[in-house]
């Protein structure tokens, strides 16, 4: 099922949802749910990249998605971050003000921009990263490891069902 299929059977559902009377509970409804955890979730992160490295979000998606690559277009950052165009663009620019990123045209396309570390991003990175698992390894120490298991299938499962 494509993800306009997806759509249009949920407006469907909404529609028959309002028509039937039915109130909805916000703090009951799922897709407010998910969206208040991933929040506290992001915050619970920033602690690591915002307080002690002085990233902000943004600057911290793209220097992740960086660090486990040499260099890569500035296309296809959004789509692996979930940052918009604008928004790549100033974490990008923020990381090279900063001497952690730097940016060349692409041989190829000049309107196109590559994306790499710099030596100092890559020492950022790697210092980074373990505070950076260590705080997920705290916040899923409340589930079992049963838990953490269905807890990515479902993720998954749910993500591939809104493609």
């Amino acid at each position: 099922m494509g993800r306009s299929d997806a759509v249009r059977r949920r407006k469907a559902t909404e529609r028959v949802t309002a028509q039937d009377g039915r109130e909805l509970d916000l703090q009951q409804y799922f897709p407010y749910r998910l969206a208040r955890l991933a929040e506290q979730v992001s915050l619970a992160i920033a602690e690591v990249y915002s307080e002690r490295f002085a990233l902000s979000r943004q600057e911290w998606r793209v220097l992740a998605i960086l660090g486990a690559r040499a260099e890569i277009p500035t296309k296809e950052i959004g789509p692996l971050t979930t940052l918009d165009k604008m928004q790549v663009s100033r974490a990008v620019q923020g990381l090279e003000a900063r001497g952690i990123g730097s940016r060349k045209h692409h041989p190829d396309d000049r309107r196109e921009l590559i994306v790499a570390l710099t030596p100092a991003g890559r020492a950022l990175y790697r210092k980074i990263v373990p505070y950076a698992l260590t705080r997920e390894t705290e916040l899923l120490s409340v589930l079992t490891g049963e838990e953490v298991k269905v807890l990515d299938r479902v993720m998954h499962k749910l993500s591939e069902a809104l493609r």
